[in-house]
């Protein structure tokens, strides 16, 4: 794949560094959610997510809605989380969750998701997919797949006008938006695609996962473990629609226009990396964002981290050069 391979700088940014030491202050430390009960690790999810969602910016309409169960795709009945920005664009973008394909949901996620609807101005719509390990694949890439379907119908039941259609997610729901892209081929195309952090093999043997072993922040076997919970089966991964860095270079080459952002300090940087050299050798233009210094999941931290507001910034810019 040719994909850069520089040393990675391993120091905290001050601004992560003192946010990190403010954490543990206030909780002390905690439990690892990949060893506890799904149930469980989904509750210590929801709480350590409520610090970040806070001073939530404004918006017009919130309302949850649901898409119906479809028995042809395999889909579940799906609720949607849909947050409209005051003189909202006509078009949204669909914003998948992240947390391991087990953990988290639209709310844990919601000041990401305003800041993007605010700075960007169209309708921002977050599924409520479901999760592994009681749903493993391909389910959740199926509800997926179905809430993207719902967007691009444009129905005023989900509060979405015809225009530009936007996909975006975090980590796992970053993988899920590749996955979901290369499923649905030209049948529902996206204008374009926001993808942070992601997950796109599970290759635990890359130059990040090597060195950021152990984080800080997400650790290799915390990823070994969410990969255990979403596809048990090791050699069952090794299919695009589970891994996209494995697709075919035509599959790769007709995806939308992509904005690749990563961590500076995240076992998942190569992903993103390797994902950037395969599209770099079919001709593509894009190139990731590395944020210098921050971990895994900065972009919850917006109200605390000064780089988790650029970043929001520069994702809500390259979608607005293309509405």
């Amino acid at each position: 794949m040719n994909a850069r391979t520089e040393s990675f700088p391993t120091d905290l940014a001050p601004e992560m560094a003192a946010l990190a030491a403010r954490v543990l202050a206030e909780d002390g430390p905690q439990p690892d959610p990949t060893l506890l009960s799904p149930a469980e690790g989904r509750r210590a999810a929801e709480l350590g997510n409520r610090r970040w969602n806070v001073a939530l910016p404004v918006m017009e309409r919130v309302e949850t809605v649901h898409v119906p169960a479809d028995p042809a795709l395999g889909s579940a009945d799906v609720r949607l989380l849909v947050l409209v920005p005051p003189d909202a664009r006509a078009g949204a973008i669909l914003f998948v969750h992240g947390g391991g394909f087990a953990f988290c949901s639209p709310e844990t996620h919601e000041r990401c998701a305003r800041v993007l609807a605010a700075e960007t101005g169209l309708p921002v719509i977050l599924p409520d997919y479901r999760l592994a390990p009681e749903h493993p694949f391909p389910a959740g890439l199926l509800d997926v797949v179905a809430s993207w379907r719902a967007a691009f119908a444009a129905t005023a039941e989900i509060g979405v006008r015809r225009g530009p259609l936007i996909l975006a997610g975090d980590s796992a729901g970053a993988g899920l938006c590749v996955s979901a892209l290369l499923h649905e081929g030209s049948r529902t195309q996206a204008d374009a695609a926001l993808l942070f952090y992601g997950v796109y093999d599970a290759d635990f043997d890359t130059p990040s996962y090597r060195t950021f072993t152990d984080g800080p922040g997400l650790t290799r076997a915390k990823m070994q473990r969410y990969w255990d919970f979403y596809v048990a089966d090791a050699a069952a991964r090794a299919t695009p629609l589970v891994a996209p860095l494995l697709a075919e270079d035509a599959a790769l080459a007709a995806l939308p226009p992509l904005h690749l952002m990563a961590a500076g300090i995240d076992p998942l940087l190569s992903d993103t990396l390797n994902l950037e050299a395969r599209l770099a050798a079919l001709g593509r233009p894009e190139r990731t964002r590395i944020v210098p210094g921050v971990v895994h999941g900065f972009l919850q931290m917006s109200h605390d981290l000064p780089q988790a507001r650029e970043a929001l910034g520069q994702a809500a810019d390259f979608v607005k050069s293309r509405i």
